[in-house]
């Protein structure tokens, strides 16, 4: 009925190497970042969101759609619902024992995604970068860094329009004698550190690597230690911020992160 999301990509790519950790991963970090339409039994009230609810073979599932399109061909009818991130409705699911059914019956992705994968998925997202206290000694340009990651970092930063300049990636050793890498972001939005952390973080654990870790750290274009990294590291040059539309005083529910929706 329309052409393939990026969620269908991921998930035929998964369905066809059921073995594969990597293939897997990539689809729900796919999952986290699309924006879904979360099927409502009416009009959201505020912040508080009432969704459908279907029962399979007694658990109960949360419909959700990667388009308007996809989400009409389903019901035939206009329908309530909640645009919100993956991520977002993942976390209002935490603990609720529900699971998702994405694109039923109206895309290559229609999946019931059972319970346990919701709620592993939260777990993952709500886990965020840990902070430490070492000072690097020495920088060098990175070294065997995973393809997989590097193709990670790439596309969260390119989804990150307007909240930074640009990023380096160098590999690094402490005054603990520690090594590892670091990514250093510079001209970094007020506000946008957190996320910038997190979305790092993600690139990491999803990128599937096994006791991997990277270091994020916020610099300002005229430090003395961003012209050292940028002399060796691998730059990423994040988006230009798209021109902000004229936004309704009224937002929708879940466009304010710091206070996702609730469920009813």
């Amino acid at each position: 009925m329309d052409t393939d999301t990026p969620l269908d990509t991921a998930y035929r790519a998964m369905e066809a190497a059921p073995e594969d950790d990597a293939a897997r991963l990539r689809f729900y970090e796919r999952l986290a970042d699309t924006e879904l339409l979360l099927l409502l039994s009416r009009e959201p009230e505020g912040e508080t969101l009432d969704p459908e609810v279907f029962e399979v073979e007694g658990i109960s599932y949360l419909l959700v759609f990667d388009s308007d399109a996809r989400l009409a061909a389903f019901l035939g009818k206009p329908a309530p619902y909640a645009a919100l991130p993956g991520r977002v409705i993942a976390g209002m699911l935490a603990g609720q024992g529900a699971g998702l059914g994405l694109n039923l019956d109206v895309a290559p992705s229609a999946y019931l995604i059972p319970p346990d994968a919701v709620a592993w998925l939260a777990e993952t997202l709500g886990q965020g970068p840990a902070e430490a206290s070492a000072r690097p000694e020495e920088l060098l340009a990175p070294g065997n860094v995973p393809e997989a990651l590097l193709t990670a970092l790439d596309g969260k930063l390119g989804r990150a329009a307007g909240l930074a300049r640009r990023a380096y990636l160098a590999a690094v050793r402490y005054d603990d004698g520690s090594h590892g890498h670091m990514l250093g972001i510079t001209g970094a939005r007020e506000g946008a550190e957190g996320p910038l952390a997190r979305a790092v973080n993600e690139a990491l654990v999803f990128s599937g690597i096994e006791a991997g870790a990277l270091d994020v750290v916020f610099l300002d274009d005229a430090d003395a230690f961003t012209a050292r990294l940028a002399r060796v590291g691998l730059r990423f040059d994040l988006p230009e911020p798209e021109a902000e539309e004229t936004r309704a005083e009224v937002q929708a529910p879940g466009s304010d992160p710091e206070k996702p929706p609730k469920l009813r």
